[in-house]
């Protein structure tokens, strides 16, 4: 029921055994041919319990507990852990991997994760570290906050997060983004068409200066197995004179 776990289960060799998806899970391209039960956050009962599953694993937040209980009632295992920091992250990997028959190639899916990461952040242990925001919308601007998994990758791609303090998804005005100054804004909005920057932005010296830097990665966005594609992304952004792995 989450694009990140349906994402692990394909990851770690229990593709196979997946019955359904949400809409939004469309990685790998093999998820997309199987059966839709809605969104995240209006998924449908009928459609999940017409599916038969023994386990319905998604990302905390979105999901409702009164969903958990009817599915828990009906006697449907459910699993939705939290994801908001790359080492929770590893532990829903390895947690699907328990549930699923899979440990073994779990484990070794998140020993390749961790080389990327200690190889990402030997290239670059000594570059400068601009004051960055990791925008996801512009109106309103919602952008990273602390203690999200998105500052947490940021800083590993070797920049620093001006939003020290506040919510881990934070919503601002402009003139706070104004008072903020970051050296470098990453625009990661999604979607066919994302929203121009239009002339009220330009009060914004990163944005005056040309220092807006687009970041279109789904990968940039979710808490995955391919959480470091996304720091790599972030991290090349930034400094795109360093070799990365």
């Amino acid at each position: 029921m989450a694009a990140s776990t349906t994402e692990a289960l394909f990851a770690i060799g229990a593709g196979p055994q997946v019955v359904g998806r949400s809409r939004y899970c469309d990685y790998p391209p093999e998820a997309l041919s199987l059966p839709s039960i809605g969104g995240y956050v209006d998924p449908s009962l009928e459609a999940i319990l017409g599916l038969r599953p023994d386990l319905v694993v998604g990302a905390r937040g979105p999901i409702g507990p009164g969903l958990v209980r009817t599915l828990e009632q009906r006697g449907i295992a459910t699993w939705f852990p939290d994801t908001e920091t790359l080492a929770a992250i590893e532990e829903m990997i390895a947690g699907l991997g328990r549930r699923t028959g899979h440990e073994r190639e779990a484990v070794a899916l998140l020993a390749t994760m961790r080389e990327r990461r200690a190889a990402i952040e030997a290239a670059l242990a000594d570059v400068p570290r601009p004051r960055a925001l990791l925008l996801f919308e512009k109106k309103p601007i919602s952008a990273a906050g602390p203690g999200s998994f998105p500052d947490e990758m940021l800083r590993v791609a070797g920049g620093r997060n001006v939003l020290v303090g506040g919510a881990r998804y934070a919503t601002l005005s402009l003139e706070k983004l104004i008072a903020l100054d970051p050296d470098v804004i990453l625009d990661s909005e999604m979607g066919a068409a994302p929203r121009p920057f239009d002339s009220t932005w330009s009060a914004v010296r990163a944005v005056r200066e040309g220092r807006v830097l687009r970041v279109a990665d789904e990968s940039v966005l979710r808490p995955g197995p391919r959480v470091f594609d996304g720091v790599a992304t972030l991290a090349r952004a930034m400094h795109p004179g360093v070799k990365l792995p």
